[in-house]
């Protein structure tokens, strides 16, 4: 979906971020040309920062397709911010609950109109000491082979400089540099036609975390470590994630 079919409450979204984010951020982004400019598609992102979201819903923004996240549903409760979010059309994942798997039902009808869907594979911002990414979860191939919608990776390197969660050090310096890379979609034809069994949805997910991984290894100029960090089970209702729910 192009930028102007959407309404007010997108943006009033716009309106309150932009300007944050011009002061705060200096954007680097490459890889654009890998996005189709219309039809249903699936961005994909590491998660390194709780500041990631609006960086990323600006980036595709940019191209221009308009951002619709799986955001946790306690977002849509908290005053003002959830007439926002809920207005410009995001889809709220109940994690933990009966309705989690909803948020993919309303994504993949997202994905058949056209739009653009963002999911963090990892379901949360990453565990791994060198915030690296860890073992994804399964919504996002899911929805890609069900749907036959192609899976941009979209790597992101910055936004930790901002808030690093390891730390919890907020550090709001004026252009902060963080830099986008956005892949070709991701071949999951080794696995289109088949049934949607744990074991095919857990080895495509795999070569979706395999592209991140390798991408961003480039931007960081870095080697990631060999072994996967796999997050412990969740032991809070917010850790669990519906996408891995709806497998």
């Amino acid at each position: 979906m192009r930028r102007g079919k959407w309404g007010f409450w997108m943006r009033v979204a716009v309106l309150i971020l932009k300007p944050l984010l011009f002061v705060f951020t200096r954007p680097e982004w490459r890889g654009r040309d890998n996005v189709p400019a219309e039809g249903g598609v699936i961005f994909v992102f590491n998660h390194v920062s709780y500041a990631d979201p609006p960086i990323a819903a600006q980036f595709v923004y940019d191209l221009p397709r308009m951002p619709r996240f799986l955001a946790k549903d306690s977002l849509f409760r908290v005053p003002l911010v959830g007439r926002v979010v809920g207005g410009a059309g995001q889809i709220p994942v109940y994690r933990g609950t009966t309705d989690a798997s909803s948020s993919l039902r309303e994504a993949k009808k997202a994905l058949e109109r056209g739009e653009a869907v963002i999911i963090y594979p990892e379901g949360t911002v990453t565990k791994d000491p060198g915030l690296w990414p860890m073992v994804g979860k399964t919504g996002a191939a899911r929805l890609a082979l069900e749907t036959g919608t192609p899976v941009i990776p979209v790597a992101m390197w910055g936004p930790q400089r901002l808030y690093d969660g390891r730390t919890k050090k907020v550090r709001p310096r004026p252009r902060t540099p963080v830099e986008l890379v956005a892949g070709p979609p991701v071949d999951l034809s080794a696995w289109e036609g088949q049934p949607l069994t744990a074991p095919v949805l857990r080895t495509a997910t795999e070569a979706i975390m395999a592209r991140l991984r390798d991408m961003l290894a480039e931007i960081r100029g870095e080697t990631p470590p060999a072994e996967v960090f796999r997050r412990p089970v969740a032991v809070h209702p917010e850790d669990a994630n519906s996408e891995e729910a709806a497998t």
